[in-house]
This record gives structure tokens, sequence and C-alpha cells, in this order.
């Protein structure tokens, strides 16, 4: 199904999605997940240190309940909790691939 906008409503859309990534660390945690990644907890400890466990659990929260990141908890001692990308998470992949290619055409055509 297709849907037709208007630019105020592809405006809106548009804005809608980038509230979804808003946030200093969901977009390195979105990264640290493609290409079909699974991380634990831990893992993104590790691969993000400047991020608080606070903001941590924070951020994963919310790319959850945006159906962003599935969370798995394995029911063991102590708790073994994996993130991986939802398949929607994953489609996000080549949107955020081409933004940074337009980037670089930026920074290409400033250079020239």
């Amino acid at each position: 199904m297709s849907v037709t906008y208007t630019p105020d409503s592809a405006a809106a859309g548009v804005e809608n999605v980038l509230r979804l990534l808003e946030g200093r660390w969901k977009l390195i945690i979105l990264f640290h997940l493609f290409d079909g990644k699974v991380q634990r907890y831990s893992d993104f400890e590790r691969l993000i240190p400047g991020i608080s466990q606070k903001m941590l659990a924070q951020q994963l929260r919310q790319l959850e309940a945006d159906g962003i990141v599935s969370r798995k908890l394995y029911p063991q001692v102590p708790p073994k909790v994996e993130y991986r990308l939802t398949d929607w998470g994953q489609a996000l992949c080549p949107a955020l691939d081409a933004m940074l290619k337009w980037a670089e055409m930026r920074d290409r055509s400033a250079g020239a």
C-alpha cells in the first residue's frame, strides 16, 4: 500500500522519524546492531564507553518501545539479555547509509 504525501504530510512524517532517532546514543546503538548483529547489554557498555548505565537502559527501552530494537530475556542466573534490530529497524540501514552518502556529496562539492 502506497501513501500519497503532500508537502506538509511528508515534512511531518520525516519529523516523526527523526524524533524516533533523537538522542545522543541511539544512532551509535543502531550502528552496532546493523548487519544482523546481536549485542548483550554488557557488549554495549564495552562498545560505547561514554554512556552511563542509566542512559543505555533508557535508550534501549525507547528503541524497543518504538519497534526498532527487540529484546530477548533468557531465564537464567545471571540474566542474559540480547538486543537485535527488528526487521523494521534493519530496514533503516539503507536510509542511514543514503544520508551518509548525501553528506559526502556536500563534502566533495565543498572541496571542489
